[in-house]
């Protein structure tokens, strides 16, 4: 009898597990999770390796800098915009 109870209680507390787990599925991955996945797997790497010329290194490091010729303002203006007539 001893037996029976305990198996009884071994079963029911794995199936309250399962209970839960079906009560509170895992959200879906989204497209952008599944291909963080990937990238970060390593899993679709190119064989062929990736390199750079010299002159377009140079473009890539001149773009960049060009980036750090306007100032950032203090604030920014926000003015609503739409078709709606006032």
């Amino acid at each position: 009898m001893l037996k029976h109870m305990i198996l009884l209680a071994s079963l029911s507390g794995s199936m309250a597990a399962m209970a839960v787990e079906l009560a509170y599925p895992s959200p879906p991955e989204t497209a952008t999770e599944a291909l963080l996945r990937v990238q970060s797997s390593n899993q679709q790497a190119s064989p062929r390796l990736q390199v750079q010329t010299a002159s377009e290194r140079d473009q890539s490091m001149h773009r960049w800098l060009e980036t750090y010729k306007y100032q950032i303002p203090d604030f920014f203006r926000w003015v609503k915009s739409g078709s709606e007539d006032n």
